[in-house]
């Protein structure tokens, strides 16, 4: 049974981890090769906060405001970047988190951070906290979706400079992009750490942040219900089967490559032309 509950933890954690990319590169049309550093950021300080007293509530509230500073600073760097360059300096800063954080002893160097403290709420209490965090994050992205805002995030997406051109401010919808993703992604981190309770650098490496990124291509950038199941597909799927874990990369990289070649949208357009079809059928 602890099995279960822990598996549906990371679950729920990467749900959560795999919306707050989706509002940056499925809503706002952002890449970012380095999310899994702002997931960092939450953990590494929720971890510290809660090792030096703290409450566990606070300590994750200040590990999602860190984070989404940071993302701001991010930000204001692809208001002079785009596309592949974006993608370059999104990977300079995962870099940059990962060399920060083995130089530095408060930070644990390369051994990391070890016996975070527990929240207290017990692996059923912890999990459905993680679970009903995942499902209000979804139900924030469906509501920002279909708002004013994910109307212009949508602008934005699809040509950046007509969007200008009818009076968006494009650089501000890239900042609170930005900001708004990233604060959710460390709270993923948080989440996270307080769950293993133990954290290194590797924990948030390239690796982790392709991964995450992997979840949005294949559910489909922009679909929440499609990134949602994406991600807990490929979160639960390494656990159930070992030897995907082992070629966890190779298997990211091969259903990558398939959804590029035949469904560039992901799961959520097989659904949809799956319907049509359907329908299609229906009506002869």
């Amino acid at each position: 049974m602890e099995y279960e509950i822990s598996l549906l933890t990371i679950m729920g954690i990467s749900i959560i981890g795999a919306l707050s990319l989706n509002i940056i590169v499925g809503f706002c049309g952002q890449i970012s090769l380095g999310h899994a550093a702002f997931l960092g950021v939450g953990a590494y300080t929720s971890a510290i906060l809660t090792k030096l007293g703290l409450p566990f509530t606070v300590a994750v509230l200040a590990g999602m405001l860190l984070s989404g500073m940071l993302g701001v600073l991010v930000g204001l760097a692809s208001l002079r970047v785009r596309h592949d360059f974006l993608a370059i300096t999104t990977m300079g800063v995962a870099f940059l988190f990962l060399g920060i954080v083995r130089k530095q002893d408060v930070l644990g160097g390369e051994m990391g951070i070890a016996m975070i403290p527990d929240p207290g709420l017990g692996k059923v209490g912890y999990m459905a906290l993680v679970l009903l965090l995942a499902l209000a994050l979804a139900l924030f992205s469906v509501y920002l979706k279909r708002s004013w805002m994910g109307f212009t995030f949508d602008a934005v997406a699809d040509d950046e400079d007509t969007a200008n051109l009818v009076g968006i401010n494009v650089s501000s919808y890239k900042l609170i992009a930005f900001a708004i993703g990233t604060t959710f992604a460390g709270l993923a981190g948080a989440l996270y750490a307080h769950h293993v309770k133990f954290i290194d650098p590797e924990s948030f490496g390239f690796v982790e942040s392709i991964t995450i990124l992997s979840m949005v291509v294949i559910g489909g950038a922009g679909s929440v219900w499609g990134v949602t199941i994406a991600a807990a597909m490929l979160s639960i799927f390494p656990m159930w089967f070992q030897f995907i874990d082992q070629y966890k990369l190779l298997v990211y990289g091969g259903l990558l490559c398939a959804i590029m070649l035949f469904s560039p949208d992901g799961l959520s357009g097989i659904f949809t032309r799956t319907l049509m079809y359907v329908h299609e059928r229906k009506g002869i």
